[in-house]
């Protein structure tokens, strides 16, 4: 079942953790960018609220949340009522396909994978971003998961488990990076993404469908 109520519930904190970590989210745009493929036909698979896709240029994407595809919505952008485990889309429908953070709260990991492929031209990508469990903002949320409104129900994930999980699905592994130095109180101008992981909280990944 699709863990919507804490966003349902929560709107309005959800976009001012994105104010008040002003730095934190540009580093994260900065990152996505960064392995964003330049051009051709892109979807946001838990697009939320659109606060990630309505500065990324990408105008269609999935939810379950009826409140955060509202938002979605305000921001032009085409969000459809979806699951990760069972996409809206055609076959072989978009060049590329983004998912941020949503990897941790979906049902079925691997059958959500396993549905972005499917969705996927020949040769498209996926482009993968979220919290590394091994990270010291990931260890953080970890310990304190019980008192935050929305990943009190997330399940974690390392870099390495994400990149089994797509390879399990078929994908080929092109690219990581990484972003989010330090805590996230600490970081107070935009930091420039680097290659690899294991050092920065906030890890992207690309890979491509064979």
């Amino acid at each position: 079942m699709a863990k919507t109520k804490p966003f349902d519930n929560h709107l309005s904190e959800y976009e001012l953790w994105f104010d008040d970590n002003h730095y934190v989210f540009l580093s994260e745009l900065e990152a996505i960018k960064k392995l964003l493929p330049g051009a051709g036909k892109g979807v946001e698979i838990g697009i939320g609220s659109g606060i990630f896709s309505s500065p990324l240029g990408i105008t269609e994407g999935c939810d379950p949340s009826p409140v955060m595809r509202k938002k979605a919505l305000d921001r032009g952008l085409n969000a459809i009522d979806g699951v990760a485990e069972a996409l809206p889309y055609q076959n072989d429908s978009f060049d590329f396909a983004l998912m941020v953070t949503t990897i941790c709260f979906v049902d079925d990991p691997q059958k959500s994978l396993e549905e972005i492929y499917r969705i996927l031209k020949p040769g498209g990508d996926i482009i993968i971003g979220y919290v590394d469990k091994n990270s010291p903002v990931g260890e953080l949320y970890q310990l304190h998961k019980e008192e935050s409104l929305f990943y009190n129900e997330a399940r974690f994930f390392s870099t390495d488990e994400i990149i089994k999980l797509l390879v399990s699905c078929g994908f080929s592994i092109i690219q990581t990076c990484q972003t989010v130095f330090g805590q996230i109180q600490e970081i107070t101008e935009v930091q420039p993404p680097e290659d690899g992981y294991g050092e920065g909280s906030f890890v992207v990944i690309k890979a491509k469908k064979k």
